[in-house]
């Protein structure tokens, strides 16, 4: 594996997919304000941990 391939990124969340939420959840997109706060906090709800376990559990084998 090239050194490069460890700073790739995997996952990302863009502003549209929290206004796509948002407009289910609050029939409204975040304002400039709303989307600051959401992005400093998303990632505290994310198992990330899990995921990637779950993950490897699933398509690799010991």
């Amino acid at each position: 594996m090239k050194n490069d391939d460890n700073d790739r990124i995997i996952y990302s969340i863009k502003v549209s997919d929290m206004q796509e939420v948002a407009n289910q959840l609050l029939e409204r997109d975040l304002t400039r304000e709303e989307i600051l706060l959401v992005e400093d906090s998303v990632g505290d709800y994310i198992d990330w941990f899990q995921a990637i376990e779950s993950s490897i559990r699933k398509h690799v084998r010991e």
